[in-house]
């Protein structure tokens, strides 16, 4: 449960006390999140390589995928119109993409470097 809290708290995978991201980010102010390049308590390196965060991007597909599916089993149930479900999962998916953006990263760092590991 708290490899959890620490990927929600977007704590180090390693210190578990440092914080991966400087900015939240906001995509009505235009904003993505900005990431720390290092731990600022035990200065572990996030970004081993160029490239290392290329996977995140599949998972932030899925999360993208089941949090619009959970949705639209949700609003199906009092909404009849699919085209107004459609425009509503669209808002959705703007209004959570930086969440996506923050969890995906942090899901791939505790996957490959979480305190377990030894790279």
């Amino acid at each position: 449960m708290s490899v959890l809290m620490n990927i929600l708290g977007e704590k180090c995978p390693k210190c578990e006390k440092g914080k991966v991201f400087a900015e939240k980010g906001n995509i009505f102010l235009l904003r993505m999140p900005k990431m720390n390049t290092s731990c600022s308590h035990c200065h572990h390196k996030f970004e081993k390589e160029p490239g290392y965060f290329f996977g995140s991007m599949f998972v932030s597909y899925a999360v993208a995928v089941a949090e619009m599916v959970v949705f639209f089993l949700i609003v199906n149930q009092f909404v009849e119109s699919y085209l107004t479900i459609v425009i509503m999962i669209a808002f959705l998916s703007l209004i959570m993409s930086t969440f996506n953006f923050r969890f995906s990263r942090m899901l791939w760092i505790y996957l490959l470097d979480g305190k377990d590991k030894k790279i």
